[in-house]
């Protein structure tokens, strides 16, 4: 079963910068206008290690490491004394206006090289995006931002709000979207036990963050498992429902004449006309069990999936779908859009030849991939809202 446990952090002095202006989004929804909105924010803001630039054009993760290395020596930033785990909580208000949040626990989660199956893999990934964060974590050996881990453990989100309430004051940020994100130090060790213990229960399926995790595994094993490498920064949530926010990703698809799509796709599909409208599109999607496509000059369908042909042992999930769909037609360019209305901007703007709309992956279904051992297409789940950068850290030789 999974292994996870409390670690020495890596934290801001927070008396001396503000969370607003030092924490950032994940790497890798990180745009260059924002990357330099946010160093411009602060010379001590995470995403100049997190997703480093070198202005002198040298080697951009030796850059990183001597950043990270400065803000030691000046004290910006320092090693926990004592090891603890770290309740994080995101509050946010869905597109229904619903307010929620979610809350899991920040710890180290220990890797699973031999594929034991204690941590699951859940989406195949991308190579490109396996090198740069290898580069990254040998430059500076630290973990800037963490994996996101599911837990099958039933539980774990009431543990975690009782030891947030044991832990006095959080470090707190608000994102731009109004997300207001949380962060506890846990070090009562009679509740760093418990959580310990209920994780340790069940594997962790990993749910976002899959490029990172095989980065530490790959790290680990080139270094013969150096000291601090048999294990990753990681938020765990619990597996359900009232915890998860999941969203679909869509596909911007080019290389094929938008003229010929559509008798491409009536080989896995029932093709019927359905609004223009990316939102009405969206909401007809989920109450008809289809997915929708976005063709220029305004033209959209409903993409119905023929249930005869899924294959034995093979998810019902709309991005395996589409991928079977297009496996034979070998200059198509997918690419991957958070959000209906961006995509449908896409398409009009003349970035995308067509657009289909997925919808979101079920928590149901997740749960019967991990359980299955199989992995979905790459980016078949948005997880919402992202954990921030620049909470804690970890780094591999802090213990």
């Amino acid at each position: 079963m999974a292994r996870f446990v409390a670690w020495r952090a890596t934290v801001y002095d927070r008396s001396r910068v503000d969370p607003q202006d030092v924490v950032a989004p994940p790497y890798d929804v990180v745009g260059a206008a924002e990357r330099a909105e946010l160093a411009a924010r602060s010379a001590y803001n995470s995403i100049l290690v997190e997703l480093p630039v070198d202005p002198s054009g040298g080697d951009k993760y030796q850059h990183a490491a001597a950043i990270w290395q400065e803000w030691h020596e000046s004290g910006i930033v320092r090693v926990a004394g004592e090891p603890a785990l770290y309740v994080y909580r995101m509050t946010f208000v869905e597109e229904d206006g619903t307010r929620r949040s979610t809350t899991g626990v920040l710890g180290a989660l220990g890797l699973d090289p031999s594929h034991a199956g204690d941590v699951l893999p859940h989406e195949q990934t991308i190579s490109k995006d396996k090198h740069d964060r290898l580069s990254l974590l040998r430059a500076a050996r630290t973990n800037f931002s963490p994996i996101w881990g599911l837990s099958l453990a039933g539980g774990l989100g009431d543990l975690c709000e009782v030891a947030a309430k044991s832990a006095g004051d959080s470090w707190r940020a608000t994102d731009e979207a109004g997300t207001v994100h949380e962060c506890f130090a846990v070090d009562d060790s009679s509740l760093v036990e418990q959580v310990v213990a209920l994780v340790a229960t069940t594997p962790v399926l990993i749910a976002d963050g899959h490029h990172r995790y095989e980065t530490a595994c790959a790290y680990y094993e080139e270094t013969d498992g150096s000291p601090g490498s048999d294990a990753v920064l990681a938020y765990v949530v619990e597996l359900s429902e009232r915890e998860l926010a999941v969203q679909a990703i869509h596909r911007l698809i080019n290389g094929v004449d938008a003229g010929s799509l559509p008798e491409i796709l009536e080989r896995s599909f029932e093709l019927r006309p359905g609004p223009s409208d990316p939102v009405e599109l969206r909401n007809m999607m989920a109450a008809e069990g289809a997915l929708g496509l976005l063709l220029p000059g305004g033209r959209a369908h409903l993409l119905t999936p023929r249930p005869d042909l899924l294959l034995p042992g093979e998810d019902e999930l709309d991005s395996t779908r589409l991928a079977r769909a297009l496996a034979n037609t070998p200059h198509a360019e997918v690419s991957y859009q958070h959000g209906a209305v961006e995509a449908a901007r896409a398409v009009l703007e003349g970035r995308a030849e067509a657009a289909v709309l997925l919808r979101p992956v079920s928590v149901e279904q997740i749960r019967a991939v991990a359980h299955g051992g199989r992995r979905m297409p790459p980016k078949s789940t948005f997880f919402h809202p992202k954990p921030r950068t620049g909470m804690v850290f970890r780094e591999l030789d802090a213990g």
